[in-house]
Formats: structure tokens, C-alpha cells, sequence
């Protein structure tokens, strides 16, 4: 048998993705859609395929050059589109004698293919399509699931073939006279050519199989369902070294300020974490391949985050050890400042774990945007974010960056002035730490780089969430100093400097993230924590040296009368 894998096309109910990714290569459970057609062809006897291309067909061919087979795979580049007829005629120098298949490459299908192509054999028609039963594309007339009667058109005045109408899968078993319906070198359907042989008299084989043996992933929302089916269930027997006991529950749990959508899938009473990042965007590095390579490094560095099970980077779907509900937020409310205290010197303790391992054998090329916490990053996603976010956008003043830049290019040097550089969180606050059976776990840590400790100690201990009362803040801080002098050199004063600025660009970014998901998003809820934050940013300052920054102690005091806040 040989086999032709149709790849030329645009995709274009699949845009924007198929602009950067020809949908050939479209990942369900982490592999190519071509990868699993080719594979199947493999295993169902093929000695030889062939991929037509076009658009983006540098990108399949240089996939399939990377690609070990058990069986001859060629490319046939189309410099203009010739339709699914085109496509067959235009390899008429690949066939044989024997017949051949003809399968689509936007399809995921549980069919079995060399039992398709025995059927066929054992009657010789012209031709042998695949069907199914599926009302939203039914449109293949069907005599006694046998034999095909004609094709229904509902856009066009047309009569209606006699016989159930039945979904076409794109798989399709020909012969080889199916060649001399085709015209040469120009566009042309197969339809076309089965209609030319049924209105000869000829008969078209029908091979029926259940709808739920084929998905059709042609639009995003189809291709999510596809992805997410098929890639759930692998996870699930990753994670529990067997298939999922039965069918598997989707529960959406509720998201924080991230646009990614967060699932519990259970099964039996074994459960599991979906994040969903919605499909890829980009070609180029995006917020889940940090997830999963920052993820899957500190997990082996023995830095307490959920253990990754399985992951489809293009389908944005990764999954991961369920931690539960309890965040630390929860579990210090109503505690006293003692309690606060123990729990958090716990997490502390982590965080220099974390700091100190995750910087070992870590790789700047799986960071996302930028690979260091740099004076850059201080400028534009802290200072920059909370003049445009917050002060302007959310609060209506109309103040120039201009203004500031003076006080800004300040705080961002003294910032990394003295920093005890590790790997940083960059998020470090008490709803991105679960706690299950008393012990602390880290999540949400896609946003790491290297970058001072100072920094995600100043974000743990001055969250909005919480707001830790000041004494045993600086309790906090002092206990941090000490643990770090038993692992490392440590000036005392330099440390506590850092951490000062720390606190304020920190602080910055903090306002101009809740302003933004507050306005720009409508996520109110986070609107709640915005005095805590600007409390927090008015003492920060007042703990510092006078007149060090005068444009943002001036601004801050401006924005303490506006909310009303002392």
C-alpha cells in the first residue's frame, strides 16, 4: 500500500494559529497531527508515503527530515493549491498499480486503517470512503451503509441523493483509474471525480465507522475539545502508570489574575490539575514553555512545586499533581501574629531552598521575556506599569513618565545594587503557595529568572492579601538574615538595603498589576487589596531616607488623599 497524506492547505478556519503553524503540525497529546498519521499508515502496512505541501511547507518538510520512519515519506511541494483531486493527479508518477489511500492531515482518528484498506480490496470499486455520523458535517448519501449513493450540497439548489446522509472523514482508499476523472495541473475536488464515476453508473464504496473513532479539528474550538480528550487521558496514565478508571470529570476551578484557565479532571478517586493556556500564539518562546521547563527543573531540584505529568506546549495543556484548595492566604487568616509568624518562617525557609537550588544547573533560555530580573524590567513592567496602570489608567491623574524618570532610574540601581542573586520567583505572595498536609509548595512560578532574593522576600512579606502587621514583618526579615547567614556570606546591611528597594519596586508593580486587572479586565475583586498595596508603598517610603525619591513620595502622598487613605 502506498498513501498520499493531504497537507497543502491554508487552515484557514484554524487562523490565527495556522499563520505560524501549518495545521499539519498541530499537536494532540504532544505529538503532530502528521507524526500520528504517518505512524498509523506505518502500522497498517504502508511501504511509502507522500506529503503534498504548500503553505508554511518548509516548516513540514524540515519536520519531516528530523523524522525516523519504518517507511519512505517524500514531500510534493504544490507552488499553487490543486485541490484534493489536484493533489492525487499530481503524484500519478508515485502510484503503482495497487490501490492507494488518501487520508487528510487535519483529522485524529481510532479507525483501523489496514481493515479499511482490506475492505476495499475485497471489492475493487473505484473507490472506498471512510463515513461517519456526525449531523453537523453529514452530507455523503449512503445505500444500506454499503455503497454511496451521491453528494449533497446544502448551499447549492440541488436534488437529494437518495440514501441517510453521513459525514465524509477524509480518509479514503482509490484505485487507480480514480487518475483518469482527474484533469492535469489545475484545481480540482475528488468530488468531482466520484460524482463523474456514479454518474456513470459505477459503484463508490462506503466503510462506516462510529463518530467517536473521528474528530474533525478544522476550527479552534474543535481542535481544544480534540486536544484536550486525547490528552487528558494520556496524562492521567502518566500520572497513574495506568489508563484513567472510566470516564474522566472536568471541574473548572476558579482562576486568579492570570488570563489561563485552571481544571481539576478526576477519575475515580484519583485527581489531577489541567492548566490550560489557551492554543499557541507565537513560534517563539511563550509563558507555557517556561511553565514547563521552570516546572520540571525545580521539581528535580528538589524545590517543593507540583510534580508536571505531561504537557502539549503548542495546545497550551499541561498537567500536574493536585495540591488541593488551601492556599496560604487561607491558612493564616484569623491566626494570631505568633501563629503568622511560624508558618511563615516556614515558607522562608523554602524560598531560600528555592533561590539557592533552582539557581543550580538553571538554563536562562527557558525564561519568558526576559532571563534576569535587569534594570529594564524594573523601568518598564514596575515603575512604567504603575504610572500608565494605576496612577493614569485606573486613577485618572495625568502624570508624565518624564516626571519620574529621575526617581525611577534611582530605585532601579539601588535595587540590584546589592542583591543575593538566585533563581527568583518574581510572584512570590500567599496565594501562589498551597499548603497540603502541612507542607508548602510553590505555584505559578512561570515568571522566574535569576535575580535577588530580596525581592521575592519584600513581595512575600508586604503582600496586599495578608498585610502582615509591620513588627512581625521586620521579625520576618530579620529571621530571613539569619537563615541565609547559615548557608551563605551575608552583609547584614547591604541585604537590608536591597530588600528596601526591593519593597518599593515590588510595590510599584503590585498597583499597576491589580489597577490593570481591575480596569482592563474587570477582575473588581482585586480593586479590594489596592489601599493595603498604597499603605504599604506610603510606609516603604517613610522608612527610607528624606527626600530620596521626591517625585514618588509626593505622588504617593497625593494618591493617600485622593483614596482617602492615612
Amino acid at each position: 500500500m502506498k498513501a498520499l497524506i493531504l497537507a497543502a492547505g491554508y487552515g484557514t478556519r484554524l487562523r490565527p494559529y495556522t499563520e505560524h503553524t501549518p495545521k499539519p503540525l498541530f499537536t494532540v497529546a504532544g505529538r503532530p497531527l502528521l507524526d500520528l498519521i504517518i505512524s498509523q499508515l506505518q502500522e497498517a502496512g504502508c511501504k511509502a508515503v507522500i506529503v503534498n505541501t504548500h503553505h508554511l511547507h518548509h516548516k513540514i518538510e524540515s519536520f519531516l527530515s528530523s523524522q525516523t520512519y519504518g517507511l519512505e515519506v517524500f514531500t510534493r511541494y504544490e507552488p499553487q493549491i490543486l485541490g484534493t483531486g489536484g493533489a492525487i493527479k499530481n503524484v500519478a508518477d508515485f502510484w503503482d498499480e495497487q490501490p492507494f489511500m488518501v487520508i487528510n492531515a487535519d483529522i485524529v482518528a481510532d479507525i483501523d486503517l489496514k481493515g479499511v484498506y482490506d475492505a476495499h480490496c475485497r471489492h475493487h470499486p473505484p473507490a472506498t470512503l471512510v463515513l461517519c455520523d456526525n449531523p453537523v458535517f453529514n452530507s455523503v448519501a449512503v445505500r444500506q451503509n454499503k455503497w454511496v449513493t451521491g453528494f449533497h450540497n446544502p448551499t447549492q439548489s440541488e436534488i437529494m441523493p437518495p440514501g441517510n446522509l453521513l459525514t465524509f472523514t477524509g480518509i479514503q482508499v482509490l484505485e487507480p483509474q480514480i487518475l483518469k476523472y482527474i484533469p492535469e495541473n489545475t484545481f480540482y475536488s475528488s468530488i468531482d471525480a466520484f460524482k463523474k464515476i456514479l454518474a456513470e453508473g459505477q459503484q463508490i464504496g462506503a466503510f462506516v465507522t462510529p463518530k467517536d473513532r473521528w474528530q474533525d479539528i478544522g476550527t479552534p474550538q474543535s481542535y481544544r475539545q480534540t486536544a484536550i480528550k486525547t490528552t487528558s487521558s494520556k496524562a492521567f496514565q502518566q500520572a497513574l502508570a495506568a489508563p484513567p478508571a472510566g470516564r474522566i470529570h472536568r471541574e473548572k476551578l476558579k482562576g486568579d489574575g492570570s488570563e489561563r484557565q485552571w481544571y481539576r479532571l478526576k477519575t475515580g478517586h484519583q485527581s489531577i490539575i489541567m492548566v490550560d493556556h489557551g492554543i499557541r500564539q507565537t513560534a517563539m518562546p511563550s509563558e507555557v514553555d517556561s511553565f514547563v521547563h521552570l516546572g520540571r527543573h525545580l521539581y528535580h531540584r528538589g524545590v517543593p512545586v507540583p510534580e508536571i505529568y505531561f504537557y502539549d506546549t503548542f495546545s497550551g495543556l499541561v498537567f500536574l499533581e493536585d495540591l488541593g484548595d488551601v492556599h496560604l492566604q487561607q491558612t493564616v487568616q484569623s491566626k494570631s501574629s505568633s501563629a503568622i509568624s511560624d508558618i511563615y518562617k516556614s515558607v522562608i525557609d523554602q524560598l531560600i531552598n528555592l533561590s539557592s537550588n533552582g539557581a543550580d544547573k538553571f538554563d536562562r533560555n527557558w525564561t519568558f521575556q526576559t532571563s534576569d530580573y535587569n534594570r529594564e524590567l524594573i523601568l518598564e513592567k514596575e515603575c512604567r506599569y504603575f504610572l500608565e496602570a494605576f496612577l493614569n489608567n485606573f486613577l485618572n491623574f495625568k502624570e508624565r513618565y518624564e516626571d519620574f524618570q529621575t526617581d525611577f532610574s534611582a530605585l532601579a540601581d539601588k535595587a540590584l545594587q546589592f542583591p543575593n542573586t538566585g533563581f527568583m520567583h518574581r510572584d512570590m505572595q500567599s496565594r501562589n503557595i498551597m499548603i497540603k498536609g502541612r507542607k508548602i509548595y510553590f505555584i505559578d512560578f512561570q515568571g522566574g529568572r535569576m535575580g535577588p532574593i530580596q525581592y521575592d522576600l519584600a513581595s512575600l512579606l508586604i503582600d496586599p492579601y495578608v498585610e502582615i502587621p509591620p513588627d512581625v514583618q521586620a521579625d520576618l526579615l530579620d529571621y530571613s538574615i539569619e537563615a541565609l547567614s547559615a548557608v551563605t556570606e551575608l552583609d547584614s546591611e547591604k541585604f537590608r538595603s536591597c530588600y528596601h528597594y526591593c519593597r518599593l519596586t515590588r510595590n510599584l508593580q503590585i498597583l499597576g498589576a491589580f489597577a490593570y486587572l481591575s480596569k482592563v479586565k474587570g477582575k473588581r475583586r482585586f480593586e479590594n487589596y489596592i489601599p493595603a498595596a498604597v499603605r504599604s508603598l506610603r510606609s516603604t517610603l517613610d522608612a527610607g531616607a528624606q527626600g530620596e525619591f521626591p517625585a514618588l513620595d509626593a505622588i504617593t502622598r497625593k494618591i493617600c488623599r485622593h483614596m482617602k487613605i492615612k
